[in-house]
């Protein structure tokens, strides 16, 4: 079998990694910055730039991503599902319901809790103007924490995340199981 090239969201590039190597999948993760999300419209340039040269390598290519505020303009290519990578982690319904629940939920991976000074404070501006925190995070009522590996550390930091938001902190755990399936779904689409 040839190797496949994932074009991942940096969120989600370790995951990916893990599960094809975990699966012995011949899978080549080639990572964007995950900051582009504080800027979605630069992720389809930014997929388009990295695929042309993978192009010229590898038969198979996949976009490792959900829409993620691209607003179809990833749907061109063979990609993960879904509006976000909270829908690959949790599914779909089961943000949907969250939502609904409590429409003014803040989601965080593992990746945004172990990066969250970095992806979060740091790209809003916020290690530099603190007082905007209130005029980012108004309508927010709670953080979600879509636990992929829960351990003792990763809790420490989701719990000062969301008291740097000053919101309170809810943990579900999701594990990886609904992304490998997404991957291997794109996986059996490109073959």
């Amino acid at each position: 079998m040839s190797r496949v090239a994932v074009v991942a969201c940096g969120a989600l590039a370790i995951h990916l990694k893990a599960i094809a190597a975990r699966n012995g999948w011949p899978v080549d993760v080639h990572p964007l910055p995950p900051e582009l999300h504080s800027r979605p419209e630069r992720i389809a340039p930014a997929v388009e730039d990295a695929l042309a040269p993978l192009r010229a390598r590898y038969d198979r290519v996949i976009v490792g991503y959900a829409d993620c505020g691209a607003n179809g303009a990833l749907d061109g290519h063979v990609r993960l599902p879904g509006d976000t990578c909270y829908d690959l982690f949790a599914g779909r319904a089961e943000i949907a319901q969250l939502r609904d629940e409590e429409p003014g939920t803040f989601f965080l991976t593992d990746f945004l809790v172990r990066a969250f000074d970095r992806v979060v404070i740091s790209s809003l501006g916020l290690d530099r103007y603190p007082e905007l925190r209130d005029d980012y995070f108004r309508h927010y009522t709670r953080v979600v924490w879509l636990a992929q590996a829960r351990t003792e550390a990763l809790e420490v930091a989701a719990e000062a995340a969301a008291a740097r938001i000053g919101l309170p902190l809810q943990v579900i755990e999701v594990g990886e199981s609904g992304l490998e399936r997404e991957l291997r779904a794109a996986i059996e689409r490109v073959s």
